[in-house]
C-alpha cells in the first residue's frame, strides 16, 4: 500500500491510507511536505514517503512524560473516561491500546471497576494482549500515529466482542485555512489527521455506529450479533 500511496496516478489521485478508496488528492503542501485529502472519508494525511524513520519517531515518543498521578492529565483524559464509563457497567474487559508510558486512564478505568490490559508498540510491545477480545478499547492521541490506518480500525474490529465499545480521542481536524499553523499537524509524528465525519465514516464501513459525545473525541459501538 505504501508504494501505491507514494507513486502519483496519472488522475493526480491516491489511495487513501484511512479508507482505502482511490480519491484522494493534493491537499498542500507546507514546509517541503505534501497533505492528501481523501474525498470519500474526509481523512487529511502526509505522504508516507516523508514520515520520520522509526528511529526518529521513536526518540521522540520517549520524551513523553505521562504520569498518572498528574491531575491534569487525569483531566484532559476524563473528555473520553466519563462518557465511557457512562455506558459501561463494571466488570468489564478492556484494553488500553497506544497507552505510552505512563497508562494514566487504564488506572482510571481499573479505579472505576475494570479490568484493563495494554500495550504500546514501544513501551509496552508484549502482542498476547492482541489475541484477546475485549468489551472496550480506548486509544487516546494515538490514531494520529497510524501509519496504516485501514489495517488498525480491522484489527479493533477483531479484539471487539459483539457489544463492544471503541473509544477514540485526537485533535479534530476541522480548518483547512488555518492547518499549516496548526499545533497538531507540526509535531512530525502525527501523519493522518482525522475530522468527525471521518470517524463516522470509519464506524460505517464495520458497521459501527458512532456518537461525538464532545469534539475530538468518538464513541464506536460494535452492536451484538
Amino acid at each position: 500500500m505504501k508504494g501505491m500511496i507514494s507513486q502519483l496516478s496519472h488522475e493526480g489521485q491516491h489511495g487513501c491510507i484511512v479508507c482505502g478508496s482511490f480519491s484522494a488528492g493534493l491537499l498542500t503542501n507546507v514546509e517541503g511536505n505534501s497533505y492528501w485529502r481523501c474525498r470519500a472519508c474526509q481523512a487529511t494525511f502526509l505522504d508516507p514517503a516523508q514520515r520520520l524513520s522509526s528511529e526518529e519517531e521513536h526518540a521522540r515518543y520517549r520524551q513523553h512524560h505521562n504520569d498518572p498521578a498528574d491531575e491534569k492529565y487525569r483531566h484532559f483524559l476524563s473528555k473520553l473516561a466519563d462518557p465511557l464509563l457512562q455506558r459501561l457497567s463494571p466488570p468489564e474487559k478492556g484494553l488500553d491500546y497506544g497507552c505510552g508510558p505512563g497508562p494514566a486512564l487504564a488506572c482510571m478505568l481499573s479505579e472505576a471497576g475494570h479490568r484493563v490490559s495494554l500495550y504500546d508498540p514501544l513501551f509496552f510491545p508484549d502482542p498476547e494482549p492482541l489475541e484477546d477480545l475485549y468489551d472496550f478499547i480506548t486509544c487516546t492521541e494515538t490514531i494520529e500515529h497510524f501509519h496504516r490506518p485501514a489495517d488498525e480500525f480491522a484489527r479493533f474490529d477483531r479484539m471487539l466482542r459483539p457489544g463492544g465499545w471503541l473509544a477514540l480521542m485526537t485533535s479534530f481536524q476541522t480548518d483547512d485555512d488555518h492547518f499549516a499553523s496548526w499545533h497538531y499537524r507540526r509535531d512530525p509524528t502525527h501523519v493522518v489527521f482525522y475530522r468527525a465525519a471521518t470517524l463516522c465514516h470509519i464506524a460505517r464501513q464495520f458497521g459501527w455506529s458512532c456518537d461525538i459525545p464532545l469534539k475530538d473525541v468518538a464513541l464506536m459501538h460494535k452492536p451484538r450479533n
